[in-house]
């Protein structure tokens, strides 16, 4: 079979691209493995000299961060699967039930799409002083187990299950719960995992909530848990190379295991338009 040369040309353009975007992200798991100081070496070496465990030994004994990698392990989950339901539920409502003031409701939720997260964060604050929730897990749980952005996605993916589909569950005497839950739900996974992996990865990494609502260090998230460790580990390169592959192992497993959804999202998404 012939080959031309633009198609050589375009799939050795993209390997390159490849390799250079993964480039940071190979040399930070090596510099994990490399012995202490090594990683600031001039000229810098690419791999480590003698592999060692020894950074992913202090990590999880000396630095107990394995009880923050599990205090983001419940965050990220509780939250995932929370908001998985409830965005769902919402967004079904809002596409395929019909009640009084329906679009404008969704209209006033898009209306927040425009509104940066961090001006909700001090009245927020305020309020979970007040129902005493600072410092607890739930404190950093429920402001994300509602999104407005997942509700506008699968309010807009679930406007394409065909009316007579529903209808004739009503016929047969399904009621709208088992509807939702054994007629819309499987035909909205792909979107489902997309939002699950977009879910994760914010509330994984996300930083600045924990910071304000957690004071107690036995229950830092991850990033917090490293923020605070860079302060006093700042030269120990390698060290703070196995603190970001062990926060960043997590989210690419997740990905691994639903990319097969998200792909079918995708490609649906694209045999629609």
């Amino acid at each position: 079979m012939r080959v031309r040369p633009g198609t050589v040309g375009v799939y050795a353009g993209l390997v390159a691209g490849a390799l250079l975007a993964m480039g940071p992200m190979l040399w930070m798991v090596a510099a994990s493995f490399m012995p202490a100081g090594e990683a600031n070496s001039y000229p810098p070496r690419l791999l480590p000299s003698s592999p060692t465990l020894e950074h992913y030994q202090t990590l999880f004994t000396r630095l107990d961060l394995g009880r923050n990698l599990v205090n983001s392990a419940i965050v990220a989950a509780t939250v995932t699967a929370l908001s998985l339901l409830i965005n769902s539920m919402a967004g079904y409502a809002l596409a395929k039930l019909r009640f009084r003031y329906r679009e404008r409701i969704f209209r006033t939720l898009s209306a927040g799409l425009l509104l940066p997260v961090q001006v909700a964060m001090l009245p927020l604050f305020l309020l979970f002083k007040e129902l005493g929730l600072i410092n607890s897990y739930w404190g950093v749980i429920v402001p994300s187990l509602a999104s407005i952005f997942g509700i506008f996605l699968i309010r807009q993916y679930t406007l394409a299950l065909p009316d007579d589909l529903l209808d004739a569950a009503r016929i047969d005497g399904a009621g709208e719960l088992r509807i939702y839950w054994s007629v819309a739900l499987p035909v909205i996974r792909p979107i489902l995992a997309t939002i699950a992996i977009w879910t994760f990865l914010n509330t994984w990494n996300d930083f600045m909530w924990p910071l304000i609502v957690l004071s107690d260090e036995a229950k830092y998230t991850l990033p917090v848990a490293l923020a605070n460790l860079s302060g006093e580990h700042v030269q120990d390169t390698e060290l703070m190379m196995a603190g970001a592959v062990v926060t960043v192992l997590p989210v690419m497993l997740v990905f691994l295991f639903l990319q097969r959804y998200y792909i079918q999202g995708v490609m649906a998404g694209s045999v629609k338009g």
